[in-house]
C-alpha cells in the first residue's frame, strides 16, 4: 500500500490515560491510514485495551488528542458512531433474542432493513441459525454474531479487541476469511488487538508493539524482522527435563529459552549451519535424546521476545 498518498483516517496525538498511580497509555502518537490493517500487540497491562477504549470513544484521555477523519468523540459523536464498528473482547447478548432478532435490535439503531441483515448473516456464516437462540450459539457462533454487529452499518473503520480469544483453529480462520473479505470488498480500515501472532501475520500489513503503556516499535512485520528479529532459531524438544541441557561446552552467548507451555525450548542463533553440528554433539555428551527439532528463520514472537523479554501472553 502507498500510504503517502492515502488519507489518514486515525489521528493519535501525544494521548496519556492514567488509573490512580498507573499510566495505562504514556503519550502515545500514531496515524492510521485508509484500508490499512494493523495489529496491536502486547502483553496483558501494556495498555492496548485502554488505547482502544480511547479510540471508540468509551474512555476519555486525561491529555492529547484523537482525531477520527478530522473529528473528535466531543463534537462529532453521531457521525463517528455511524462510520465505525466495534467489537468488544466481551460482548453480552440477550439470551433469549434469536440471532436474528439480535440484528435486528442492532439494525434499528442505524434504521436499516432486513435485507441489510440477512445479508450480514450470511457474511458471517449465521444465516442458518438465525432463528436459533443466543444462548445456544456456541464461542466461535457468538463471537461471528458479534463481528456481524460490528459489520451493520458497512464500517469505514472497524476496531476489534481480540476477535478471536478462545476459538477453535477452524472458526478462527472462518473470522480471518470474513475480514479478508471486507478489507477487498469494502476498502475497510482495521485496527485489532490479539494475542495470536498468526493472526497478525496472516491479517495485518503493519504490526504496533507496545509495552508498559508506550509504543516500542510500528511497521511492517518485514521492516520489523529486518531491524530487531536478526538471525534465526532453532527449537527443540528432548527426552526428559530439557532445563538441564547446558550451552557452555559451544556457546557463551547463546541463551536456551525454555517454553513451559509448549515444553520446548528455543536458541536464537546467528547462523543455524554454524550451530547446529556443535548442539547435536553437546546433546550427544550429556546423554540427552533430541525428540523434535526445528530450524526457522525469527518469528513474530521471537521479534516480541528480543524487544520486551516476554511472550505475548505473558
Amino acid at each position: 500500500m502507498n500510504r503517502i498518498n492515502s488519507e489518514i483516517i486515525l489521528q493519535v496525538s501525544d494521548v496519556q490515560k492514567r488509573f490512580k498511580d498507573v499510566i495505562a497509555v504514556d503519550k502515545i502518537s500514531l496515524s492510521i491510514h485508509k484500508g490499512e490493517y494493523t495489529a496491536l500487540l502486547g502483553p496483558n497491562g501494556a495498555g492496548k485495551t485502554t488505547l482502544m477504549e480511547m479510540i471508540e470513544g468509551i474512555q476519555v484521555p486525561d491529555s492529547g488528542d484523537i482525531q477520527i477523519k478530522g473529528m473528535n468523540w466531543r463534537t462529532h459523536q453521531e457521525k463517528l458512531h455511524r462510520m465505525i464498528g466495534i467489537s468488544l473482547q466481551e460482548t453480552r447478548f440477550i439470551d433469549k433474542l434469536t440471532v436474528v432478532e439480535t440484528l435486528r435490535l442492532f439494525a434499528s439503531f442505524y434504521g436499516l432493513h432486513d435485507k441489510h441483515i440477512f445479508e450480514v448473516m450470511e457474511l458471517v456464516n449465521l444465516d442458518f441459525k438465525k432463528k436459533s437462540y443466543v444462548v445456544n450459539l456456541s464461542g466461535g457462533q457468538r463471537q461471528k454474531l458479534s463481528l456481524g454487529i460490528a459489520l451493520l452499518n458497512d464500517p469505514e473503520f472497524l476496531l476489534l479487541d481480540e476477535p478471536t480469544t478462545g476459538l477453535d483453529p477452524t472458526a478462527r480462520r472462518e473470522i480471518w476469511d470474513i475480514l479478508l473479505h471486507f478489507k477487498k470488498e469494502k476498502n475497510t480500515t482495521l485496527i485489532l488487538t490479539t494475542h495470536y501472532m498468526e493472526e497478525a501475520e496472516s491479517l495485518c500489513e503493519r504490526i504496533i508493539i507496545m509495552d508498559k503503556g508506550k509504543i516500542l516499535a510500528e511497521a511492517t512485520l518485514e521492516k520489523l524482522l529486518k531491524e530487531y528479529a536478526k538471525g534465526e532459531t532453532i527449537e527443540f524438544s528432548i527426552e526428559g527435563e530439557c532445563r538441564n541441557l547446558q550451552l557452555s561446552g559451544i556457546s557463551v552467548e547463546h541463551k536456551l529459552i525454555w517454553d513451559e507451555n509448549t515444553n520446548k525450548g528455543k536458541i536464537l542463533v546467528d547462523n543455524i549451519a554454524a550451530f547446529l553440528p556443535r548442539f547435536l554433539e553437546q546433546l550427544k555428551t550429556q546423554n540427552m535424546t533430541l525428540k523434535t527439532l526445528e530450524c526457522h528463520g525469527k518469528t513474530l514472537d521471537d521479534l516480541f521476545i528480543s524487544m520486551t523479554g516476554r511472550h505475548l501472553t505473558d
